[in-house]
Parts: structure tokens; C-alpha cells; sequence
């Protein structure tokens, strides 16, 4: 249980799959109204058939967690193995496949709550070390967020996405102790 300040965190299950995808909907919403396409474009994730697919396999995949105020989930974490676009890890890690907040709740520490409850399923499993990725075209806002929360900056990628803009990343390193 939580009070409206500090999220609760729990494990997620296939029905929460529409919760991912509102939450996907709502961050992709506020980052057109602000012009940044670049990360997640302009489409909602729930028209999105893959994207559809993707929250159903978070949701089932035993990764998912949640925050929650007053029983909503105001928060999506995923984690599991690194995806096949970024550089391997050279070490056992658990990494970040997902992170988003909503919007209505900006700067009230839910991220980095998320994190900190990934950092510790990383040490319950005996890993030192956490990595997600995430966009690095803009600004450079987003990475300059992850490092606020402890993570390094390693490997630059890029993903090539035929028929649009090259997507620019940027993975980051958490040493847990």
C-alpha cells in the first residue's frame, strides 16, 4: 500500500498490458505536444499492432513491474536481457528494457524509484551490474536523466529503420554494490 507520495511497486501480469500501453500513449502524446518525435514518433502504442504485441509479452514475460499511486499504475518498468541492437554486455547483467512514468506525475521520483527497484532484483540475483538504453537524438535530455540516476554512458548505436530516420542511442551502466 501507498499514500500519494510514494509509489508502491509490484510485479505485473498480462492484464495490465492496457496500462503499459496508456502509459506508452500518454509519454508519446506529451513528447509531440513538446515537438520531440524523435524518440517513440507521433503514433499512440495502442493502435499499433507490434506495439500491442509488445506490452502482452512484457506483461506475460515476468519482467513487468509497476509503480502505483492509490492503486493506478503511474509507472512501467521492464526487465530482462539486453536487446539485439546494442553491444553485448561483457559481464552478467540485468537490463532496463522499458521505463516510463506518466506525465501527470513529472519530477515526483517515480523513475528513479523504478530503477531503484531494478537495482535491487539485480543484487536479490547476485548481478553487479544494471544497463538500460535509451534515445539519445535531441537534446541529450534523456541521458543527462539516466545520469542523474547513477548510470554512465558507454556505447553510442544507432538502428536503422528502413523508410525513416535512423533511431540515435545510447546505452548506460549502473555499478551496483
Amino acid at each position: 500500500m501507498s499514500d500519494q507520495r510514494s509509489p508502491g511497486v509490484r510485479p505485473g501480469g498480462l492484464t495490465d498490458a492496457p496500462a503499459v500501453l496508456r502509459l506508452l500513449d500518454d509519454a508519446t502524446a506529451w513528447l509531440v505536444a513538446r515537438g520531440r518525435t524523435g524518440q517513440w514518433g507521433t503514433e499512440a502504442a495502442s493502435t499499433d499492432p507490434r506495439r500491442i504485441a509488445q506490452a502482452e509479452a512484457w506483461a506475460t514475460g515476468g519482467g513487468l513491474w509497476l509503480a502505483t499511486l492509490a492503486e493506478r499504475p503511474v509507472g512501467a518498468l521492464v526487465v530482462g536481457t539486453a536487446t539485439e541492437y546494442v553491444p553485448p554486455a561483457t559481464e552478467p547483467e540485468l537490463y532496463v528494457n522499458l521505463l516510463v512514468t506518466d506525465r501527470a506525475h513529472a519530477g515526483s521520483g517515480i523513475g528513479g524509484r523504478l530503477l531503484a527497484h531494478a537495482a535491487e532484483l539485480a543484487r536479490e540475483r547476485g548481478l553487479g551490474l544494471l544497463r538500460v538504453d535509451c534515445y539519445a537524438g535531441g537534446d541529450g535530455a534523456l541521458v543527462r536523466w539516466y545520469e542523474r540516476q547513477g548510470f554512465t554512458a558507454t556505447d553510442p548505436f544507432t538502428v536503422e529503420r528502413p523508410g525513416r530516420d535512423p533511431w540515435p542511442g545510447q546505452v548506460l551502466v549502473r555499478r551496483l554494490t
